[in-house]
């Protein structure tokens, strides 16, 4: 089991940056990518960004080169730096972590963060 728990949301104005924070504890030892979703009301989920172990990353083209994940594999931490923020950006943001044991593979997601973009 993986528990993950997100910080670092909030309000912000359009242009401004935030820095979403993800720790991760338990069976942390089997954990392979790490990343961010996102959900906006009446939307359907959105990939954010995803890091793997080795710190190869991905995005999503709407934050292509706004936002910036890393992560620290001794502190079980991924971070997502979002900047030059956008009212369309406003959502609840989730942490979340693939699992690799035993042949199998588990998803695990964190309780959320909203952040919101005033425009």
């Amino acid at each position: 089991q993986v528990q993950l728990v997100e910080s670092g949301g909030g309000l912000v104005q359009a242009g401004g940056s935030l820095r979403l924070s993800c720790a991760a504890s338990g069976d942390t030892i089997c954990i392979s990518a790490m990343g961010w979703y996102r959900q906006a009301p009446g939307k359907e989920r959105e990939l954010v960004a995803v890091v793997s172990r080795g710190g190869s990353t991905s995005y999503a083209d709407s934050v292509k080169g706004r936002f910036t994940v890393s992560r620290d594999n001794v502190k079980n931490t991924v971070y997502l730096q979002m900047n030059s923020l956008k009212p369309e950006d406003t959502a609840v943001y989730y942490c979340n972590a693939v699992c690799v044991s035993w042949g199998a593979t588990g998803d695990y997601r964190g309780q959320g963060t909203q952040v919101t973009v005033s425009s």
